[in-house]
Order: structure tokens, then sequence, then C-alpha cells
């Protein structure tokens, strides 16, 4: 039941992010490596929709823009080579994977105060889509 639940949450998330924003398609540098900056602020990713090419790297320049609210970012999809949970500052930090299976996958901010809801819940989430 958990399961189904958790499920359908996922795509009421995943529908809420394709209803907001546009998928930012990244594009591939000269390289080969696909980069796209994302900033976690209040309670929001931008871009929320990001589409990458499978089996081509990717750089993720992630940083925020507060100072006193702690954000991370997680993508956990050890089932495409994907698996972040990084911690996000005013100073940039570049995340490097390789995604290896098409898909959506979930990135999320799993900071939760005390007695307060988690930042996921407050929709600092988004979707990585991985395509041929």
């Amino acid at each position: 039941m958990k399961t189904i639940i958790a499920g359908l949450l996922f795509l009421l998330a995943a529908a809420a992010v394709s209803a907001d924003d546009p998928p930012f398609i990244v594009p591939m540098d000269k390289d080969g490596v696909q980069r796209v900056e994302v900033l976690g602020s209040d309670y929001f990713f931008k871009p929320r929709h990001i589409v990458v090419k499978i089996n081509q790297p990717v750089e993720m320049l992630v940083h925020k823009d507060g100072w006193v609210i702690p954000h991370n970012i997680v993508i956990d999809a050890p089932e495409a080579s994907i698996r972040v949970n990084e911690s996000l500052s005013r100073d940039p930090k570049v995340i490097a994977f390789t995604p290896t299976k098409v898909g959506s996958y979930p990135f999320y901010c799993d900071k939760k105060p005390p007695f307060l809801a988690s930042h996921r819940d407050k929709g600092m989430e988004g979707i990585l889509e991985v395509v041929e």
C-alpha cells in the first residue's frame, strides 16, 4: 500500500512539475559533456525539469542563493548509475555522473526541520529525465 501511495505521489509531482515549467533540454558542449546550472532556493529548484541524454556525461553546477536555510540535492537512482546527495552552498559545486538508463528520476531536498514539513513536501523537488 505504501508503495502504491508513493508511486501516486511521484506521478502527481511529475505532473505538477510538467505543468509549471517547460523542460530544460541540456545542450551538449563541444567536449561531449552536458552541463546544467541548478539553483536551490526558497523551497524550489530551477530548473525543475531537466532533460539529458543517456550514456553521455552530465555535470550539474549546483548552488543556493540563501544564507540561513540549509538545502541539499538528492538523486537516488542507482539503476541509472546516479547517486547524488550533496549539500548546497552559495559556492557552486560540480556534480558529475553518466546516466545509463532511460527514465524519469526525481531530485529533491531532503531537509526537514523538527515539527515542520520537509522541504520536498513544500515543493523543493524536480525531475531529471534521461532520454535516448
